[in-house]
């Protein structure tokens, strides 16, 4: 089964906009477990223009289903992860003021770096992700410095789906079946949306999870929370 994994970073933009704690970002994520999310997602950025670190902590109190947090392994943010200890964490390559992650890691280039930091995390019981593309040499370095996941960055592939889901998809299932013939989990992210999430999974069913943010959160804004979480969930089915 493929879970769907909700970043409710928009969330904290909202509430954040105005000050004081509304919409509640604890609420929302507790919501949306209820309504059949099997994860929630967190990406909190040295700004805190979203998700905020204390937030981080708040949730981790509470969350009843899988826990993923995002971000680059600065020393404050390892700090955190350790601290809250997630089921999972998934590194990505962003510079501090990034306004999203649009890339993935480099992993050879910056092999020696993230084996120490995924040791660390591990060492915690902290399941490890890295932020990739679809080249195969970002897997096996993956695979080498001790990753047990992979985020495939899936923004391409939502760029090309209307021209040509095949041609857009295919560089994806290759990816994937290259990290399963590895042994290493594949979770994909970026630009996924109730237009093309069901496509994708079509075609990779053995995903282990999707993280999505943005267009999830827009759907909301017009569907509700619980019709949206429904719909996101039947694309995975």
């Amino acid at each position: 089964m493929t879970r769907l994994s909700v970043n409710i970073n928009k969330v904290a933009t909202l509430r954040n906009a105005r000050g004081g704690n509304n919409p509640d970002v604890v609420k929302t994520a507790l919501n949306c477990e209820s309504f059949g999310a099997q994860g929630i997602t967190v990406h909190p950025r040295p700004d805190e223009r979203h998700i905020r670190r204390q937030d981080v902590r708040d949730l981790a109190r509470v969350l009843t289903t899988e826990f993923n947090i995002e971000g680059f392994p600065s020393e404050d943010f390892c700090d955190l992860v350790c601290e809250v200890k997630p089921a999972q964490v998934t590194l990505v390559p962003d510079a501090p003021g990034q306004l999203t992650s649009d890339h993935g890691w480099d992993v050879p280039a910056n092999k020696a770096f993230l084996a120490e930091v995924v040791a660390r995390f591990k060492a915690s019981g902290i399941r490890v992700s890295l932020f990739v593309s679809t080249d195969f040499a970002m897997a096996d370095a993956a695979k080498e410095v001790g990753a047990d996941r992979i985020e495939m960055y899936t923004a391409p592939y939502a760029e090309q789906y209307a021209q040509d889901h095949e041609e857009a998809v295919r560089p994806f299932v290759q990816m994937a079946c290259h990290c399963r013939e590895l042994g290493l989990g594949i979770n994909a992210g970026h630009d996924l949306s109730l237009e093309n999430l069901a496509y994708f999974h079509q075609n990779i069913p053995w995903l282990d999870e999707v993280s999505i943010g943005h267009a999830l959160v827009c759907d909301a804004l017009y569907l509700g929370w619980r019709e949206t979480i429904r719909r996101y969930a039947d694309c995975l089915k």
